[in-house]
This record gives C-alpha cells, sequence and structure tokens, in this order.
C-alpha cells in the first residue's frame, strides 16, 4: 500500500460514521504495543509525550528534525495509517509537512496557538497545498486553540470562535477541526452544529462524554493526548514504589519490548 493511500484511508476513518479513536504514542515500543491491537485503526503521536522523551518541554522547544525523525521511525514501525502531531509547523508548516510525509506519515494536527484568523488559515492553506504537491491525500487536523488559550473569555464567545475558525480551515482544505478543551455534552452538539457533522475531533478529558456518546452526537474522532503516557509512567512509578516497599514484579507480565 502506498502513503497515498494510507492517507486516503486515514480521511476515510474521519468520514466513517463509527467514531475514530486514536490512541496517542510517543516512541516506536510504544506505537507497535497500540497497533497490535486488533482495535486499533490509526494512531497518534503526541508531541508533548516526544518531547518529554527527549528531555524538552512541550510548545516546539524539540528540535524540528528530532520530532519528525521519530514520527518517521514510528510510521515505519506499524502498518496502519498514523497521524502526526506537529504543534504549530515549527515555523513553516508547508514545509514541515512536507517533510512529514516525507518521513511516511498520512495526517496531521496543526494548532493555531490562537493566532489571527488570517495567519492560522494560511499556516493550513500552506500545509495542504504542501500535501496536494507531494500527491498524498492528507488527513490534516487543524486544531483551534479558542479553549485552551480563551480561558479568560466568555463560553460562547469561546464557541463562536471555534466554530468560525473550524469553517475557515474546513474552506482551506483541512480533512477535520479539532477542538480540544474541557466541555460537556451541550458544547459538543454545538461544535458540531455549528462546523459539520463528522468534521470535529476531540480529545478525551475529564467531563467530556464517554466515546460511546460522542458519536451518537457526530464527533468524527477522539484522541488523548499527553494522558497516555502520563498512565504509563504513573504505573512505573507505582510500580517502583512497590517494590522500594519490599513487593515483588506481578504476574502476567507480557513480553512487549
Amino acid at each position: 500500500m502506498t502513503l497515498a493511500d494510507t492517507a486516503a484511508e486515514l480521511r476515510r476513518l474521519h468520514a466513517d460514521a463509527e467514531l475514530l479513536q486514536v490512541v496517542n504514542v510517543w516512541d516506536v515500543v510504544s506505537a507497535t504495543a497500540i497497533a497490535a491491537l486488533p482495535q486499533t485503526r490509526a494512531i497518534a503521536t503526541a508531541s508533548h509525550s516526544i518531547a518529554a522523551s527527549f528531555g524538552y518541554a512541550d510548545g516546539e522547544q524539540i528540535p524540528v528534525d528530532l520530532m519528525l525523525d521519530m514520527c518517521g521511525r514510528i510510521a515505519r514501525a506499524v502498518e496502519v495509517p498514523v497521524s502526526a502531531d506537529l504543534e504549530a509547523g515549527y515555523g513553516d508548516p508547508g514545509e514541515t509537512v512536507r517533510r512529514a510525509i516525507g518521513e511516511g506519515i498520512a495526517g496531521a494536527n496543526l494548532e493555531d496557538q490562537l493566532k489571527p484568523l488570517a495567519d492560522s488559515v494560511a499556516a493550513v492553506a500552506a500545509a495542504v497545498a504542501a500535501a496536494e504537491a507531494e500527491g498524498v491525500p492528507f488527513a490534516l487536523n487543524a486544531r483551534t486553540d479558542a479553549f485552551l488559550r480563551g480561558r479568560e473569555r466568555s463560553l460562547d464567545v469561546n464557541i463562536a470562535d471555534a466554530i468560525e475558525r473550524g469553517r475557515a480551515y474546513l474552506d482551506a482544505g483541512a480533512t477535520s477541526v479539532f477542538v480540544p478543551g474541557m466541555f460537556g455534552e451541550e458544547v459538543v452538539a454545538e461544535l458540531v452544529a455549528g462546523i459539520g457533522e463528522l468534521k470535529v475531533t476531540l480529545i478525551g478529558l475529564p467531563g467530556v462524554p464517554a466515546p460511546a456518546r460522542l458519536q451518537d452526537l457526530g464527533v468524527a474522532r477522539v484522541s488523548y493526548g499527553p494522558t497516555t503516557q502520563r498512565v504509563a509512567l504513573g504505573a512505573l512509578q507505582d510500580l517502583a514504589t512497590s517494590l522500594y516497599s519490599g513487593g515483588v514484579l506481578p504476574e502476567g507480565i507480557r513480553p512487549l519490548n
């Protein structure tokens, strides 16, 4: 299967009536562990988690070469489509998407950091144009930080801004619109109504409806960001605490590495 085929499949999964759940990974071994599950149809990288693995803070502090190298290693290690978290494009969204495609990436998140709408639309358009030039139907999940960076604003303002930005990103060629935030069913329904059915993607956070309900509401995809790595690290720390207290390794350890 070519990368164009893989990207087309990732786009199809976003448009499928069944909610696409992508469990975020941060290196090859976490990716292969998730890809081995029969329920896995696609996976996504978490930029925060990859940066943390290399000792960098989140927010484009990691060198782009290092981020893309890890994304490529993940893509080459699994057979399912990989969507990469490319933050805001590391200063050049079009070139970053072009390079990601060269690493075998089928789609990506691209965040707006709540920059002026015209600048954000231009970034989406540049990413889409780069993918088209490579001949790949890239699944661009354009992220708006209307809620994450708009905490001082009213809920109504954030909803309206997310919808305006989401529509503009779709018009610029994005496949879907990622609206991360901690909000409930009523807000999800408003976002879907305003942006479009099977066009909104969310992050699974406390307060966000369960996957089955998100599917009923017409959400296209749900991901989990850096929380998957935090769960893994928490389990590691808990194990170490138990061992330091005189415990022993548990039975049934699976040889996933």
